[in-house]
């Protein structure tokens, strides 16, 4: 069971200790939100939303997946009233089951029309690129391969580094899997621990050892990079690749929002998703978490590239639960979490 966090500001703290509602005004308006994004990366704008609006935050956190799943089993009895999902597959899944509630045109008419769904039922507000990250001392952009699948090539032995148990690379994978057919996966997984690719939990270590030339290729999340380099400067001697164009190895992911069906606050859950998609919001993902923004007229920060080509934001899944069951079943018979 994941346990619920609240963030009160200093405002609603105080409005609390001295009881506004005892005084005959009306109760402070709370919001319930599922989140698949983390605490460390979504937590400072929930906690600005409240200063903002007076509006109370109960955040559960969790993954994208077993959110999706707990929404599922609690119905119409749900507490929620926002979802987040950092994965296409959760928010499709919800889709398909009915129980997303449509938004605003204000809304939707704030991204463009592939980072949005078409019924109008989820909006994108922030994309990841997957990447693969190298050793500048050791690579050359020439020697870097076109596609994902070039991996498994005798050049890559021993040198490509895989977070299996990390729930991005299980995100991009079941993708990776749903866009190409189970058996062309597996034959690249296995080709590539054949290959002798090396696990590594996260993306962060797996771009702090190619930094360090411990391993010169990495499959990552291309903001790691980034988060390093800015930390680190030159001394940070690591660059993402991203394949290319309309390579899978290169899909950007989109981050998701939603209003539950069932929500008895859909105005007040529709201007929370308004807030992750205003300019402040948008530009605080970019510049700080160096995220790409969605929002129209919201550019990314100046060190990102182009915005990938290739986009992905909620697949059709008939049982999100036995499509990521898959997935791991995949990736633990590979022998990938082993290496």
């Amino acid at each position: 069971m994941f346990k619920p966090k609240y963030f009160f500001t200093p405002l609603l703290a105080f409005s609390l200790l001295f009881g506004l509602t005892a005084c005959g005004g009306d109760d402070i308006q709370t919001l319930t939100v599922y989140s698949g994004r983390s605490e460390k990366l979504i937590g400072p704008i929930f906690e600005a939303f409240e200063a903002s609006t007076g509006i109370a935050l109960e955040v559960r956190y969790g993954s994208s997946n077993d959110l999706a799943l707990v929404l599922e089993t609690e119905g119409d009895k749900t507490p929620a009233d926002v979802f987040l999902s950092r994965s296409p597959g959760p928010v499709g899944y919800l889709e398909d089951q009915n129980a997303l509630a449509p938004l605003s045109e204000d809304i939707l008419n704030q991204v463009s029309a592939g980072h949005r769904s078409p019924d109008g039922n989820w909006v994108g507000f922030a994309g990841r690129g997957r990447v693969l990250v190298y050793n500048i001392d050791e690579t050359t952009e020439a020697e870097l391969p076109a596609s994902v699948f070039d991996l498994t090539d005798e050049r890559f032995r021993g040198q490509v580094a895989i977070p299996g148990s990390n729930s991005s690379f299980q995100d991009w994978f079941t993708i990776f899997r749903l866009r190409n057919g189970d058996d062309a996966v597996i034959n690249w997984l296995d080709g590539m621990v054949a290959n002798g690719a090396r696990f590594y939990p996260k993306n962060g270590a797996i771009v702090e050892a190619v930094g360090r030339n411990e391993i010169q290729f990495g499959l990552v999340n291309h903001y790691y990079n980034f988060q390093k380099v800015a930390a680190n400067g030159d001394a940070q001697r690591s660059a993402n690749w991203g394949f290319s164009e309309g390579d899978d190895g290169g899909l950007m992911i989109i981050a998701s929002a939603a209003v539950l069906n069932q929500s008895d606050h859909q105005d007040l859950a529709q201007e929370l998703i308004a807030f992750l998609l205003s300019d402040e919001q948008q530009t605080y993902l970019t510049e700080s978490v160096y995220e790409y923004p969605l929002a129209i007229g919201v550019y990314p920060a100046a060190v990102l590239p182009d915005t990938p080509a290739d986009t992905v934001g909620a697949i059709p899944i008939d049982d999100v639960s036995s499509a990521f069951t898959r997935t791991m079943e995949i990736i633990e018979a590979s022998g990938i979490l082993d290496q």
